[in-house]
């Protein structure tokens, strides 16, 4: 058994098995960071449209007043109760000539109480302008800050990719460093064992050459009952065809040998082809991953390009009903088509 071969393998499988696992580990944090950023998408859409419903309720409210129309003195669920009788004396100002109440003749007033109508309108108009002038101004400081939070959340959004991209990148080159430390000790590891390896053969035969093992006669040690009686005391070698034996034998040890060298550095390929197949299978699984971030960025881009359309037209749509006469229910409708 090749003991350093099983541990090398041992050893790479644990290395394997980690990375998964850190590939895993990062699977999971980007999940984590995408379900975080919809939450806080969701958050912020929610956010806008509460913001919306409560500034058109406030302008409603404040701008909208049933007091405020022409034609509220016709549906006032208080008139009865405002409703006075139809003469208190001879001086009420609301006898007039169609009451039938009190005959004077003509208006004396009419120059003076025109002259206070004009003035009255232009009152309600200039308080109508400055009012639209201040919703203006509060509608634009919103949209300002509004700007300014999505910049910062894309900011932010980029800054939390460029470190996830360096940190990635990072994980990357140690694990080729690591990868090519490992070869490159493997390597001379196998160049040193191959060395001693052929000093020990050469040291084996030049000790076989020069000793006196082969160099004296075999011949001395046969004993005086045949050629078969060897005397241990004497014998200092082999004949020629024990010496053919063994080296033949020799010759097959060298042979099995170089087949096991064979099936290693075959083994060693394999391992070496296996490795640069994760390597460039982890590579195309990085491009992907970043063809997926990049349209996940152009998707997140065509949701803030549609919401500032939208905003855009409520904006283009306020400015023209500044100087439009549209009735409420009018507005409602077309506020509610513009926002969807």
């Amino acid at each position: 058994i090749d003991k350093d071969a099983l541990d090398v393998q041992v050893k790479e499988r644990k290395i394997q098995e980690a990375a998964e696992k850190a590939e895993h580990e990062r699977f999971a944090r980007d999940m984590k960071k995408n379900d975080k950023l919809m939450c806080l998408l969701e958050e912020r859409q929610k956010n806008e449209i509460k913001d919306m419903n409560r500034a058109l309720s406030e302008f409603q409210k404040n701008f909208q007043k049933p007091e405020t129309r022409r034609e509220f003195d016709l549906n006032d669920p208080q008139a009865l109760k405002k409703d006075k009788p139809a003469r208190v004396s001879d001086d009420d100002p609301r006898c007039t000539i169609s009451g039938m109440q009190k005959f004077m003749g003509e208006d004396l007033n009419y120059d003076q109480r025109m002259k206070f109508q004009k003035e009255q309108l232009r009152e309600w108009s200039l308080q109508q302008q400055k009012d639209w002038k201040n919703a203006l101004a509060d509608q634009k400081l919103s949209d300002d800050l509004y700007d300014k939070f999505r910049i910062e959340l894309d900011r932010k959004i980029m800054e939390e990719q460029r470190k996830e991209e360096e940190s990635r990148r990072a994980i990357c080159t140690a694990t080729k460093n690591f990868n090519r430390i490992q070869a490159a000790e493997l390597d001379h590891k196998n160049e040193l064992e191959k060395a001693q390896k052929i000093k020990d053969d050469m040291d084996e035969i030049t000790c076989l050459l020069r000793g006196d093992f082969l160099s004296e006669n075999p011949d001395q040690a046969i004993g005086p009952w045949g050629k078969h009686n060897v005397l241990v005391n004497r014998w200092k070698g082999m004949n020629q065809e024990q010496l053919m034996a063994i080296r033949e034998f020799q010759k097959e040890q060298a042979l099995e040998k170089q087949r096991v060298r064979e099936q290693e550095r075959r083994r060693d390929a394999e391992w070496d082809r296996q490795r640069l197949q994760v390597a460039r299978a982890q590579l195309l699984w990085e491009r992907q991953q970043q063809r997926q971030n990049q349209q996940q960025r152009r998707d997140l881009d065509v949701v803030n390009a549609e919401l500032s359309q939208v905003q855009k037209a409520k904006n283009i749509y306020l400015k023209e009903e500044e100087y439009s006469n549209i009735p409420t229910e009018e507005f409602y409708a077309q506020f509610n088509t513009t926002t969807r």
